[in-house]
């Protein structure tokens, strides 16, 4: 099965350690988090007992996520956010770690939201300076630094699937190849992103996939976007890897769409 599980968004009525363990048992051999941790750098006790709850469970990390500060608040990333700059590098140790022993090589980057005591180009200059730090860092365990337009969070600049080709060019020019371009076809689609353009002219840069519906961010098939016509789309491009399933929905319903 070439899914994996988003264990952030999905199987949230379980504790967090308790979901990869879920996803094992309905049928699922990949997870990936967004950043599970309140800090950048968590306590080691913390470290080890999310590592045990991936390991445990027999499933293989996919894709985790570098901080991306107070989600819920509203935060949505620490590349861009001047002041955090340390705190972002000092996070680029603690997840190429847990890359390093849990065999997980892409990493999603959240660009950060803009900021009103900064000027956008004075933000741009450092996210690059990040970024590249932070493929770096994963460079060493072979690791891949993932960007991602988002959609929902009218401060975050990253909206297109071009706009984060920009950023990916720069950071490359900047001597960092080890970074691409995460699709989420949801994000774009409701950006208003032409994603069939957007497979046609990027799918050789996915680093990864994810996928929702649209309208509600639900599971595939719950509303209108063409899912399955996009993968298949992206795969007679060349993109082998895995799809991130990152909707939104109700634990004893979330699979039923694969059930065939």
């Amino acid at each position: 099965m070439t899914y994996t599980v988003n264990c952030s968004i999905l199987l949230t009525d379980l504790p967090l350690l308790e979901r990869p363990a879920a996803a094992k048992a309905a049928g699922f051999d990949a997870v990936e988090f967004w950043w599970p941790f309140a800090e950048s750098v968590p306590s080691d006790a913390d470290v080890t007992a999310f590592e045990n709850a991936i390991t445990n469970a027999g499933v293989q990390l996919t894709g985790l996520n570098f901080n991306a500060g107070n989600m819920p608040a509203g935060d949505r990333g620490l590349v861009s956010w001047k002041g955090r700059c340390a705190e972002f590098k000092d996070n680029i140790d603690v997840v190429a770690g847990i890359g390093e022993r849990l065999g997980c090589k892409a990493f999603n980057a959240l660009y950060g939201n803009r900021m009103a005591e900064f000027t956008p180009e004075e933000q741009d200059e450092l996210a690059v300076k990040n970024l590249v730090a932070a493929a770096q860092g994963v460079d060493r365990i072979g690791g891949t630094v993932l960007l991602e337009p988002v959609s929902g969070a009218e401060l975050y600049p990253i909206k297109t699937a071009k706009q984060a080709m920009d950023v990916i060019g720069k950071v490359r020019h900047a001597g960092a190849e080890n970074i691409a371009l995460l699709a989420d076809f949801y994000h774009l689609s409701v950006n208003g992103d032409d994603v069939e353009a957007v497979i046609e002219s990027y799918a050789k840069d996915f680093g990864h996939i994810q996928i929702a519906d649209d309208p509600g961010r639900g599971a595939p098939g719950s509303g209108d976007l063409p899912l399955g016509d996009w993968i298949t789309k992206s795969r007679d491009l060349g993109f082998d890897g895995f799809i991130g399933l990152e909707y939104k929905a109700d634990t004893d319903k979330a699979f039923a769409w694969l059930i065939r």
